[in-house]
């Protein structure tokens, strides 16, 4: 059989991959703290009829081989966490980390999660959750009479009861760093867990060991760029339908050898 049916079949295999990639960043467009993917390819194992090197005559050497490749195939898809564009809300539970880190959040099970959004609400107890009740760690509770919140840069958390009232402080937001963030995992609902790619989580104080600070009244929206993705799905698309064209050529030798008489 030609082996060109196979090697197109694995770029055609490769190239819906990557319209699935590009179809999943095109959909949280509008999802808080979204981090875009990119597919990326190798190729595959090459059959080496002629080794580079090989010796031609008495006292030469051929300078290049004959190797013809098997194909391609995906070998990662690579999370951006580049920062995306702020959105004002100024709604006060809702927070940016300007910059590099993660919020902590612990899930319904007792694990830990990291996020980029930070749309937190208050729970019927005051403390402050995300949009699908996990709690902010370390923990915050706001108190049913404070009048006011005032989250600062750094992540301290005040609290303004009356109007000659001094603020009061009531717990300090920090943040998590990795060494390899493109290492975590991703488990729905915007939340990543670590990984052994990813190293351990290293809390800190926003601003510090190279983290960002937090800003109050605003969220980060998706880092998705639709114009570039809408230029690699039509890329995609023709590289689809150049591999099923090479399939096709394919079968035509195919038919040919098979009506020879």
């Amino acid at each position: 059989m030609i082996k060109a049916l196979n090697t197109a079949a694995t770029g055609l295999q490769a190239q819906q991959t990557n319209m699935e990639v590009i179809s999943n960043n095109l959909a949280n467009v509008s999802t808080n703290g979204f981090k875009k993917s990119r597919a990326e390819f190798e190729d595959l194992m090459y059959q080496t009829i002629k080794e580079p090197g090989q010796a031609t005559g008495l006292n030469s050497i051929s300078p290049t081989g004959v190797q013809t490749g098997m194909g391609v195939k995906t070998g990662a898809v690579q999370k951006d966490f580049s920062s995306g564009s702020a959105m004002i809300t100024k709604n006060p539970f809702d927070l940016q980390i300007e910059g590099a880190g993660f919020f902590q959040i612990q899930t319904s099970d007792g694990a830990v999660g990291y996020t980029r959004d930070g749309a937190f609400k208050r729970d019927p107890q005051g403390r402050l959750i995300d949009k699908n009740g996990n709690l902010l760690q370390p923990e915050i509770t706001v108190p049913a009479d404070a009048a006011g919140i005032d989250i600062s840069a750094s992540g301290e958390v005040k609290i303004i009861k009356g109007l000659n009232d001094p603020p009061a402080v009531i717990g300090q937001i920090d943040i998590v760093n990795f060494v390899n963030p493109a290492g975590l995992k991703s488990i729905g609902k915007n939340l990543f867990v670590q990984t052994s790619a990813s190293g351990q989580p290293i809390a800190t104080r926003p601003g510090l060991q190279g983290t960002g600070y937090i800003a109050q009244g605003q969220l980060e929206g998706s880092n998705v760029n639709v114009v570039d993705e809408m230029v690699n799905m039509i890329q995609a698309q023709r590289f689809y339908e150049t591999n099923s064209k090479a399939i096709q050529a394919a079968d035509q030798m195919l038919q040919s050898v098979n009506s020879m008489r």
